[in-house]
């Protein structure tokens, strides 16, 4: 879609490229890594400073407690700390549980490493959690399972209520919890993220993958981290260093210095500000008659274009590029379950302006 979009010269809502300018110390701190010639390759877990930063940043946030030096992972962004953590705790047959609508890397990466992926479809508005499809889903086989909050891409929160039910779950049928709450400082409407590692009985459960990718804009830059038990966390670290070496060693100093000198309350504005992107596109997508289901976090929505009176969604998606330039993703690239081809995703990461004239072009469909 990214490569028709150029072609049409469209605006690209479909890819997750999250183009806003990157703060200015981090930019800063990997600038001064490269002059201080900070080029060479990091500790298989990371900088120790940087584990340090991320371990203080969990600690203020959630009140979990992790040691720097043995229980946070400095990874090539989430989806490697993911893949390197499939890896190490998991076995070939193996079955990981997956929620539908899943996030591509997810459900690739189980399959490219030999496991099997068990599809729990969740059906909009709501997207939620039933412990009934979640007990037809579990087998003996069964090792994990990835839960994605907020969520892309469908922009879910976890409630109070389904952190409990997962937990519980997970306790019940001895699981790993993957985590992936690499949007937790994006959320909306009041909502609030928290980590499933905060519950007691998950923090020797849950390998927890975030970084800071969408936090600091810096996507290509490939930093990510995650927190875990030592012993999960000495094997991933195995995992990673044969996968990857090592994340981009300069722009782990940059990560590091964000993490110092940003204040608290820019994750607050961050929130606040996706929320009024979120908004534009929305409204514009409600008003044109493709029905957003609207996201309570991340920085992506789903919408329902039956209008569109197309036969799938991938030709739903050449049609709104034809037909006014704009790009967007095929719902069927997220499900396998048919709902999947009423859909499209639209990425809401762009400068206000451009989302303006987005929003300006799909009014055009009324």
């Amino acid at each position: 879609m990214t490569i028709a979009c150029q072609a049409k010269g469209g605006i690209n809502l479909g890819q997750g490229v999250c183009d806003l300018p990157t703060p200015p110390p981090v930019a800063r701190g990997a600038i001064r890594a490269i002059e201080d010639q900070l080029a060479t390759y990091a500790h298989p877990m990371g900088i120790a400073e940087l584990r340090q930063a991320v371990a203080k940043k969990v600690q203020s946030f959630y009140g979990v407690t992790y040691d720097p030096n043995s229980d946070v992972v400095i990874t090539s962004g989430a989806t490697g700390g993911f893949a390197a953590s499939v890896l190490a705790l998991c076995e070939p047959g193996d079955e990981i549980i997956l929620f539908e609508p899943y996030y591509g890397y997810h459900l690739n990466t189980v399959l490219s490493l030999g496991l099997k992926p068990v599809l729990v479809p969740l059906r909009p508005p709501t997207w939620d959690i039933q412990r009934e499809a979640l007990e037809r889903a579990v087998t003996s086989k069964t090792r994990a399972i990835v839960i994605c909050t907020p969520s892309n891409p469908g922009g879910k929160v976890l409630s109070a209520s389904e952190r409990e039910l997962l937990a519980d779950f997970c306790e019940s049928h001895d699981l790993i919890a993957f985590c992936d709450e690499i949007y937790e400082h994006i959320v909306f409407d009041g909502k609030l993220h928290m980590p499933l590692q905060k519950l007691p009985q998950m923090r020797s459960r849950c390998v927890t993958l975030t970084g800071l990718s969408k936090t600091f804009s810096i996507t290509g830059w490939r930093i990510g981290y995650l927190t875990t038990t030592a012993e999960a966390a000495r094997r991933i670290a195995i995992a990673h260093d044969l996968l990857y070496v090592c994340a981009p060693t300069p722009l782990q100093y940059g990560s590091l210095a964000g993490l110092i000198e940003t204040p608290r309350p820019y994750y607050d504005e961050l929130s606040a500000m996706y929320q009024k992107k979120r908004d534009i596109l929305c409204q514009a997508l409600e008003d044109s008659g493709l029905t957003p289901y609207w996201p309570t976090g991340a920085y992506y929505v789903l919408a329902d274009v039956r209008k569109l009176a197309c036969a799938t969604a991938r030709d739903a998606a050449m049609k709104l590029l034809d037909d006014v330039g704009i790009a967007a993703i095929s719902g069927s690239s997220f499900y396998q379950d048919p709902i999947g081809e009423t859909m499209l995703r639209f990425c809401f990461a762009k400068p206000d302006e451009v989302l303006e004239e987005a929003a300006a072009r799909l009014r055009r469909l009324v």
